[in-house]
């Protein structure tokens, strides 16, 4: 099966086409944006499709990271996925971003419980935390500075954004897999493909609202009848 897999996370604006019986990737395209995915993604996904050698008929499946991470992107991200795979009459899953940063740490560092950490701002992290055998033990949640932190034995490897905050505030020394804000495109695929289509529809993971308020200063006073 070809699956498409979309990361609009973070500051990538990414797709790529995944062989699933071949277990390999078939093409693929990548912006580091920062923002602006949404005038970018479709473009994005036709590069990939072109890349592969194939058309969006082709296709047997969608993967989408489901955050945490910026609100538009992951909005963005989810709701192309959902808009395709209804379009295209075929399955679309959710990968999220603290499974595919700790997956990288399992590949660099395999044997190692996992901190996945991004920085969520205003002093909280993104948090989720993973045993030896990368078995999820604890979370998705917004954690403090203290919080985060109790998650880190001795044998820990941190992976994401938020890292090297973690490390270096505490005074100690621990293994770094990454400092990205969210992982290889390739990493989401192995990720859909071992995850598979049973969770339902993709939906963003939002862990906190977006801080977003109404202008209320422009409204005007309704005008009396």
């Amino acid at each position: 099966m070809n699956l498409l897999v979309i990361d609009t996370a973070a500051n990538l604006c990414a797709a790529c086409v995944f062989d699933t019986q071949a277990g390999v990737e078939r093409g693929r395209a990548v912006l580091d944006l920062g923002k602006g995915h949404a005038e970018h993604l479709m473009a994005v996904i036709a590069d990939a499709l072109e890349a592969a050698g194939i058309a969006y008929g082709d296709l047997g499946g969608i993967a989408v990271s489901v955050g945490p991470g910026s609100f538009t992107g992951i909005r963005v991200g989810v709701s192309t996925a959902r808009g395709l795979a209804l379009a295209l009459g075929i399955p679309a899953t959710g990968v999220t971003t603290l499974d595919a940063l700790a997956c990288v740490a399992r590949e660099r560092f395999p044997g190692r419980a996992v901190l996945a950490a991004l920085d969520a701002r205003n002093g909280e992290f993104y948090v989720a935390r993973y045993d030896a055998e990368g078995v999820l033990v604890d979370g998705p949640r917004i954690a403090d500075f203290p919080e985060a932190r109790a998650f880190l034995g001795a044998d820990t490897v941190l992976a994401g954004s938020a890292a090297e905050t973690l490390m270096a505030a505490g005074g100690q020394s621990f293994d770094v897999a990454s400092t990205a804000a969210t992982a290889d495109i390739g990493v989401y695929a192995r990720l859909a493909v071992r995850q598979g289509f049973g969770g339902g529809k993709p939906s963003p993971l939002y862990l906190r609202d977006s801080g977003a308020k109404p202008q209320a200063s422009f409204v005007l006073p309704r005008k009396a009848e």
